[in-house]
Parts: C-alpha cells; sequence; structure tokens
C-alpha cells in the first residue's frame, strides 16, 4: 500500500460521517483537494463501509 501519512489521510477525509463507501471517501477526498498520494492510497483500499477514521487509517498503512 501507499506510503502516506495517517494525518495527511484524516485532512482528506475532513467531514465524512461514518460510517462510509470507499466511494464517498474517495469524493470526500476530491472535494477536499486531497494530493494524488492520499487519493491513490484510498483507491487501493477494500470496497467495504467503513466505521470511523481508525478503520481507514489502519486500512491505508496494510493493517
Amino acid at each position: 500500500m501507499a506510503n502516506v501519512s495517517p494525518i495527511d489521510v484524516q485532512k482528506a477525509l475532513h467531514g465524512v460521517e461514518y460510517p462510509a463507501s470507499k466511494d464517498a471517501l474517495l469524493k470526500a477526498a476530491d472535494d477536499n483537494g486531497a494530493p494524488k498520494e492520499v487519493k491513490d492510497a484510498l483507491a487501493g483500499i477494500a470496497d467495504r463501509e467503513y466505521e470511523g477514521p481508525t478503520g481507514v487509517s489502519s486500512e491505508v498503512s496494510g493493517g
């Protein structure tokens, strides 16, 4: 998985209401002007509902 900072991921997901789908996370990242690396990392996560930011960060980091 991409080597992106969990802080950058959380900044990209500012304003997301959980649970959230992968598509909702990608849209939020796009709307928040996330860098390409963060959007690419989010594009690589499993297509499922995420209960909160910790789960997203864990998935992005490969945990």
